[in-house]
């Protein structure tokens, strides 16, 4: 992965925590009903890319429709930082939530629209 950088975040209060390695250039802003009232926007890694530094215990799963993602979030502040799933292809893959990395200034990255509304 060239010019990869590593990104730590987490949810508020600080339980979460994770690091991220990755190109961050654009970001993920799916229309679906959970990401819209979330105001999530999405940076897909692979599994590998992917470490959860602390708060496992303080995690929360949320599934709906196919039950395909989990949803997570944090049992103590509700936000929720990162999903898990499978890519098109089978593999794991971890959706960070970018307004949850630190230091990342959103409005220097290109908006990637994903109409999730329609799966």
């Amino acid at each position: 992965m060239t010019d990869a950088k590593t990104y730590e975040g987490g949810c508020h209060c600080g339980r979460v925590r994770f690091r991220v390695e990755t190109t961050l250039t654009q970001a993920i802003e799916c229309n679906c009903s959970i990401c819209g009232k979330r105001g999530a926007l999405w940076a897909p890694l692979k599994a590998q890319q992917f470490t959860l530094l602390s708060g496992e215990d303080a995690l929360t799963d949320y599934q709906f429709a196919r039950k395909k993602v989990h949803h997570l979030f944090c049992e103590n502040c509700g936000v929720g930082a990162f999903s898990r799933g499978a890519a098109p292809n089978g593999e794991e893959m971890v959706m960070a939530n970018v307004r949850c990395l630190d230091g990342v200034d959103i409005a220097e990255l290109k908006l990637r629209p994903f109409d999730g509304k329609n799966l």
